[in-house]
């Protein structure tokens, strides 16, 4: 599904991605973890679509087509979508409009027509059930007066309602109390379905022990250094990433 090849990235004229190779096949859940500051964080962005992230060279392929060539809602509306760590308000754009708005585009770029309204507040109201969203906060504005768990579970929410083909969540857990944890990760195991792939940055065992990923990689100074099995994270859990970088400065 996703293919990244000897990917260059820079922000503010300052290198980040210095050669990350990834492969993500259809359906595969991939755990990303490192140090802060190694690069996670700006692989994400790059693959939205972040205007202010710089590609310097390689290439990213999804599902066939050229990622880097896209505007960033052309990337959305092939199916991809990307949690926040820190997701913004919109004060006055209610949730019915904004999620309306997004899904109309998205169907209108996949040459389907929009949903009436009587269909679309029937999946609006199907989604919202599924992921046990408050009916009070899906009437106010986007995120506005949210707490850090109803913001998080408003973007599995918004991810629901577009049916992406690779989720990425960027430390969504970050700040969330165990329970809110736990919710957020049963919402993202209640949407996937089997050909949705998924990219799951986070620094804690929990979030992996919730959802089980089949890959775990370890980002350091902008590559991609190791990858293994749930094992891998397992052992970082226990040891943190300094046998790495000693193995690494060995080599």
């Amino acid at each position: 599904m996703l293919e990244i090849r000897n990917l260059y990235a820079s922000v503010e004229g300052k290198a980040i991605l210095k050669g990350v190779n990834l492969t993500i096949g259809k359906g595969e859940i991939h755990a990303l973890m490192g140090p802060n500051g190694s690069g996670k964080s700006t692989l994400c962005n790059v693959l939205a679509g972040n205007l202010q992230y710089e590609v310097l060279d390689g290439e990213v392929m999804f599902k066939g087509k050229d990622l880097l060539a896209m505007r960033p809602e052309n990337r959305s509306h092939e199916g991809i979508f990307m949690s926040f760590q820190q997701p913004v308000e919109i004060p006055g754009v209610s949730m019915v409009n904004f999620l309306r708005a997004a899904l109309d585009a998205k169907r209108r770029y996949l040459g389907l027509q929009p949903l009436n309204s009587a269909e679309f507040l029937k999946l609006f109201r199907e989604k919202r059930a599924l992921v046990k969203m408050d009916a009070l906060l899906t009437k106010r504005s986007v995120n506005e007066g949210f707490s850090g768990g109803e913001k998080k579970r408003n973007e599995i929410f918004q991810m629901a309602m577009l049916e992406p083909d690779l989720a990425i969540l960027d430390e969504t857990d970050s700040g969330l109390d165990v329970d809110a944890l736990r919710i957020v990760a049963d919402g993202f195991k209640t949407l996937r379905k089997a050909d949705m792939s998924g990219i799951v940055i986070t620094h804690y065992q929990k979030m992996l022990d919730y959802l089980k990923p089949d890959i775990v990689h370890v980002m350091i100074d902008g590559r991609i250094v190791r990858t293994g099995g749930p094992d891998l994270a397992d052992r970082i859990e226990k040891e943190g990433f300094d046998w790495i970088k000693a193995e690494m400065n060995e080599a």
